[in-house]
């Protein structure tokens, strides 16, 4: 695959994304496997809150969320963002998401197949990945943003 750029999320993404994230605000499961929350970060050029749903999975004990499409607007403004919000059903944590260089990223990416498999069919059928093997993934560390989620003390 050559460069990511051109690949842009599907379009149903962003209203099944608005649907996901009433679903999770109101405390109903969405996934038997994982735990999806919403992440809220103040807009980089209005400051009015943009949610997303991500699906944060841990690896050694650290909490990270993996950029499933490059140049995603929630990925922008979390770079620009000092401090965001993690939603899940009624509980609130407020944090920072530390972006990842490549090498940090690597191990991280490898373990998504495993710990985020609803993330990687959504990749597969956008046209990011092909396989979805924890290579491919790896293979990918400097193209998909990898953020550690860090508790605000």
């Amino acid at each position: 695959m050559s460069g990511l750029e051109p690949i842009r999320p599907p379009r149903w993404l962003k209203y099944a994304n608005k649907v996901f994230a009433v679903l999770l605000r109101l405390g109903v499961p969405v996934s038997r496997h994982e735990s999806p929350v919403v992440l809220t970060a103040p807009g980089r050029k209005t400051g009015k809150p943009r949610s997303t749903p991500v699906t944060p999975m841990t690896v050694d004990g650290k909490r990270f969320v993996v950029n499933g499409f490059p140049g995603a607007e929630w990925v922008r403004n979390v770079r620009a963002a000092d401090r965001v919000t993690i939603t899940e059903g009624r509980r609130t944590e407020t944090v920072q998401m530390v972006e990842l260089s490549a090498e940090e990223a690597r191990p991280v990416l490898r373990r998504f197949p495993e710990l985020v498999s609803t993330g990687v069919d959504i990749m597969k059928r956008a046209g990011v990945l092909t396989t979805g093997t924890p290579e491919e993934l790896e293979g990918l560390a400097g193209r998909l943003p990898v953020f550690r989620i860090d508790p605000v003390a």
